[in-house]
């Protein structure tokens, strides 16, 4: 199989720079990275993709079996870096692909070799002595509702998920493209993304590690934060000056100020 035509692979900046390797989070697609891209592309050479489902990838490629856990998505990305002969490469994950860049990274340690998390969260339900942020209950409504009612789901749940009241257009702009993806397939990283539970697989993160929160964010609070930066040894925790749970939409400056400070800091 085309990879790269199967998660509609695209690839800019400096083709003699380190490759940074952007990966969306549920819901959306590679475009939520074009606020970022400007910033990286003089010295970096940029890799965006979407997963299987998402965006423009090729949806006949989709399997129910794959994507129903992180293993899956996981796999995409090692295949897209496989497909592309990226070496050392630094993975950013927004939300969910914070984790699923855990996951590549462990399998296919020669192809990455560092991890930034923008708002990441290993585990969203709360369970004894951790705060995800939802109840078991709280998740089985949100996912229940995203079921029967997709369309209705995401109009309600991007304006929060983006937390920017004051700028509605960043609210519609998710909801956009909650509604341009496919409902079932939706409905299967929905289940994946979150009733997952990561925090066992970060013990094992090794490389350098930047992490990304913002002051508010309903889908990861900052005790996520706070758990993710203890449990990775030697990682950074910043706290950006943003709400919500997309930054590099809402706050690109500071997101991609932090995110090119860790890059310029790695060797």
């Amino acid at each position: 199989m085309d990879i790269e035509r199967r998660n509609n692979v695209t690839v800019t900046g400096n083709p003699r720079g380190r490759a940074v390797v952007l990966a969306h989070g549920f819901g959306c697609d590679q475009n939520m990275w074009r606020l970022t891209v400007p910033a990286l592309a003089e010295d970096y050479r940029v890799v965006m993709f979407d997963y299987v489902g998402a965006g423009r990838s090729d949806l006949s490629a989709f399997s129910e079996g794959r994507y129903a856990s992180l293993d899956g998505y996981a796999r995409d990305v090692v295949e897209v870096c496989e497909a592309l002969d990226l070496r050392d490469a630094v993975f950013v994950g927004h939300s969910v692909s914070a984790m699923i860049g855990v996951l590549a990274a462990g399998t296919a340690p020669e192809r990455i070799g560092a991890l930034v998390m923008v708002a990441p969260s290993p585990r969203y339900i709360d369970d004894a002595g951790y705060r995800g942020g939802f109840s078991a209950a709280d998740i089985d409504e949100l996912l229940e509702s995203l079921e029967s009612n997709y369309l209705g789901w995401s109009a309600a749940m991007a304006p929060m998920i983006m937390g920017n009241p004051d700028r509605p257009e960043l609210g519609e702009e998710l909801t956009n493209s909650f509604c341009a993806t496919d409902p079932d397939m939706a409905r299967v990283f929905a289940r994946t993304t979150f009733l997952s539970d990561s925090r066992d697989d970060l013990k094992a993160v090794t490389v350098p590690t930047l992490i990304l929160e913002c002051t508010q964010d309903v889908i990861a609070p900052r005790e996520v934060g706070a758990f993710v930066h203890r449990t990775i040894t030697g990682s950074e925790l910043v706290t950006l000056d943003a709400t919500g749970h997309c930054p590099h939409l809402s706050a690109p400056e500071a997101t991609n100020g932090a995110i090119t400070d860790f890059l310029a800091r790695l060797r």
